[in-house]
């Protein structure tokens, strides 16, 4: 048993890849709370396929990749906003007219490129773990340590925020700030995590584990909490699916999150289907 858990780590590619793993799994499921807590689902696969046009432009003009999906997803939430606020759409149809026409952008502006150079810039879109390089685990390093302090900074006023906005704006607190504030932040956690399991995918690593975590505790820190272990386990043990099965290394990332929140919702104590207890009798009329 040791020997299978120590021989992936004789190689550098899947040294860089845990790292990755875990500061992904970590970061997704801290700033994914929110996000499960809100039912904002929807605005975080929004902005994942929002940043496919940013990252192909970057290409294009020879600049960091990383800095232009970022843009691309800021530039995202902006638009959003300004049609929510501007007409009669609500939220959630103006998210879907965003990311699905950014998404599409971003596809044919990866095409375009790909007819001029052979380099395959499809990774972006389902993950590509296994090929890190030091300056990518490097800069994914930067991005955490960036929105965890952050987060950890403001955690007091986002939780207010969170839980009752309007109170938080008769507090006096900057709610629209505050609101644009965690839309960089998910920006940024989708930007950290597109070579881990790809913008497509990475919906599930912001969303499942909170959803897990919410299923066993309560509080919004524990959620965190509970969610980063479920996450970090999550990314560790795909990597080792991947690496021993040759699995795809970011679907195996999410199927091993889905399977926990799977079981989370078998037998949870308070609220797993397959487990009675008095919540379930009152529901049932019992």
């Amino acid at each position: 048993m040791l020997e299978a858990l120590i021989e992936p780590l004789q190689y550098g590619f899947m040294q860089r890849s845990l790292v990755i793993a875990i500061l992904v799994g970590l970061l997704c499921a801290v700033v994914g709370s929110y996000l499960m807590v809100q039912r904002l689902a929807l605005l975080g696969d929004a902005i994942s396929h929002s940043v496919l046009p940013g990252l192909a432009i970057a290409f294009m003009i020879g600049a960091n990749i990383f800095v232009g999906a970022f843009i691309a997803g800021v530039v995202s939430t902006m638009a959003i906003a300004w049609i929510r606020t501007r007409s009669p759409i609500k939220e959630d149809a103006a998210m879907g007219i965003v990311f699905s026409a950014f998404f599409a952008l971003g596809i044919t502006l990866i095409t375009v490129v790909q007819k001029d150079n052979k380099i395959d810039l499809n990774h972006f879109l389902f993950g590509n773990i296994l090929g890190v390089t030091v300056e990518e685990v490097r800069d994914t390093a930067i991005i955490a340590a960036i929105v965890l302090v952050v987060v950890i900074l403001i955690y007091k006023e986002l939780l207010f925020y969170t839980f009752d906005p309007l109170g938080a704006q008769a507090a006096g607190l900057p709610v629209n700030r505050l609101n644009f504030g965690l839309m960089l932040l998910i920006a940024l956690t989708i930007v950290a995590s597109m070579k881990a399991v790809g913008v497509i995918l990475v919906l599930s690593l912001l969303i499942t584990p909170g959803a897990t975590a919410y299923l066993l505790v309560k509080r919004l820190h524990e959620v965190m909490i509970v969610g980063a272990v479920i996450g970090v386990f999550s990314s560790i043990s795909g990597m080792y699916l991947s690496y021993f099965y040759n699995l795809p290394s970011g679907p195996a990332i999410v199927l091993v999150v889905s399977a926990l929140f799977i079981l989370a919702l078998l037998f949870s104590p308070k609220h797993g289907v397959l487990i009675p207890n008095i919540n379930h009798q009152y529901k049932s009329g019992d």
